[in-house]
């Protein structure tokens, strides 16, 4: 085991790269337990090892470890990474467990008969964390396939993993939801399900890393019949790719683009994925919003597609509430009944001036809502309908499903008043989780900045818009939205608040 480790400290010396493409994965697969051992971890470990090494990573792989064996790994990839601003990836295949809101990684010599064996026996994750975080790298991605039920349940806190927000520059990866279980895998397939689709993705090396994990979730869950759906959590400011020595980070590009080029590009785009969109947006078959998601895993409409397909075929798994947090609402459920009451307050400091806005819903079914006001949203919240025009598909406000890191975009096509036609994107944020006080009183809400564009549909403009949502998890409401909106010229033409006065939902 230390040759191994050794050898691959001489290989990454002798195979320097510049700083700034420095890449180190440690690869650790756990197979071996004398209770439970598993069909496919090291055959897992042993396959992604390969696959990265394909992709330019120096791999340190150890399998069946003890946790000497698991630190001197550990130990070894900091070493590897420390002070080059590199890259590091860790993937883990075996049994792991939660504890107290932490998560562990077991070995294979571990014999945990009480909670207290954990802390001695076992590998916290979160000294992965810290020993990448010491090496000062750049990025650190975190893939835990360590999620399959485990033979030492007597001494865990819950089932699988315990959900964490992912610390600064890092990407966190389950292969199963937070408080649940994964599967191995059989022995025919040679691999478990989430690492069978990841090594297909991987084959895609040029795909943005987020991409690449929302593709293996939405495979996963239609082949596990939702029994098992991966779970994401990330802080990443910049974009990265598995392959592309050269370029695997590149800045995140100010978004939407302000050049006519890029304006242009941005329009072909969203008209190319609106037609696929309008294909499928009636359907009632699960398979063609699968489809639409593996095609477009980051697209324009990806959240009403996630959203549609929670309505058709609910997840047979719930994601386990972070510590301190409540049950949010889940996706697919209908946010808006007949005779739900809302009521805002809107604050123009254009014009100097606070409008109260009242509205009824008068009818809902499981994709549209009016309200007396004339109003119309989809059941998301999207606006649809409202003083500015009408839009298609909506001005998404609340996606499918929030965490703090997650990051979505939209757009959608809005014809104003007098029949002007403008595109409309959004890049949206939810930057944490904050207390914010309203009328309607307080709320502990996910915080959304967004970044947008208008852009004429004939001719040449633009307006430019950003500001920052609150959105109650329990309900998916927006109880505050500042919003603005520019010019061309640069002129503020919109600025003002909107906040939760009251609300009132009907028995459910």
């Amino acid at each position: 085991m230390v040759a191994a480790i050794a050898s691959a400290l001489t290989l990454g010396a002798a195979e320097a790269q510049a700083p700034a493409n420095v890449r180190v994965a440690l690869v650790i697969g756990n197979a071996a337990y004398a209770a439970a051992p598993l069909t496919n971890a090291v055959n897992d470990s042993r396959a992604i090892g390969r696959a990265l090494r394909d992709l330019g990573f120096q791999v340190i792989e150890v399998n069946d470890a003890s946790k000497d064996q698991m630190a001197s790994a550990i130990e070894a990839a900091k070493h590897a990474l420390d002070g080059k601003y590199g890259i590091a990836m860790f993937y883990y295949a075996g049994h792991g467990m939660q504890l107290d809101w932490r998560n562990y990684l077991i070995p294979v010599d571990a014999k945990l008969q009480k909670p207290q064996d954990v802390l001695q026996q076992t590998v916290d994750v979160d000294a992965v964390m810290a020993a990448f975080k010491a090496a000062k790298t750049r990025m650190s991605i975190l893939v835990l396939d360590a999620c399959r039920d485990n033979p030492f349940a007597s001494t865990s806190s819950g089932k699988g993993l315990a959900p964490v927000d992912a610390p600064p520059g890092t990407f966190l990866a389950y292969a199963t939801a937070p408080g649940n279980v994964a599967l191995d895998g059989s022995g025919a397939s040679g691999h478990g399900l989430y690492t069978q689709y990841l090594l297909e993705e991987l084959k895609m090396p040029k795909a943005r890393i987020e991409d690449v994990f929302k593709r293996v979730r939405i495979n996963v869950r239609k082949q596990s019949g939702g029994l098992q759906i991966p779970w994401e959590s990330t802080s990443l400011e910049e974009d990265f790719s598995f392959g592309n020595e050269t370029a695997t980070i590149v800045a995140r590009p100010v978004v939407p683009p302000e050049t006519l080029e890029g304006q242009e590009k941005q329009k072909i785009e969203f008209e190319a994925e609106k037609v696929d969109w309008n294909r499928i947006r009636e359907s009632a078959n699960p398979n063609d919003y699968f489809a639409y998601m593996t095609a477009h895993p980051n697209g324009y409409m990806s959240e009403q597609a996630q959203f549609r397909l929670d309505q058709l075929q609910k997840p047979v798994v719930a994601v386990q509430p972070k510590k301190g947090e409540g049950a949010a609402l889940k996706s697919g459920a209908r946010r808006f009944e007949l005779g739900d009451e809302l009521e805002y307050e809107r604050d123009d400091r254009i014009a100097f001036k606070k409008i109260s806005i009242k509205m009824k819903v008068t009818a809902a079914d499981d994709k549209y809502v009016t309200f007396n006001t004339g109003v119309v949203w989809d059941q998301m919240g999207s606006v649809i309908k409202d003083r500015f025009g009408t839009r298609d598909p909506g001005l998404l406000t609340a996606p499918a499903d929030l965490e703090v890191g997650k990051k979505w975009r939209s757009a959608f096509e809005i014809v104003l008043p007098d029949g002007g036609k403008w595109h409309s994107f959004w890049d949206s944020r939810a930057v944490g989780l904050e207390e914010i006080a309203v009328p309607a009183g307080r709320f502990m809400a996910f915080k959304v900045e967004r970044a947008g564009l208008a852009v004429r549909v004939s001719g040449q403009g633009f307006s430019q818009r950003g500001g920052t949502l609150w959105i109650d998890p329990k309900t998916m409401y927006v109880v505050r939205n500042d919003m603005w909106f520019t010019d061309g010229a640069g002129r503020r033409t919109l600025d003002e608040t909107t906040s939760l006065v009251s609300s009132k939902q009907v028995a459910r």
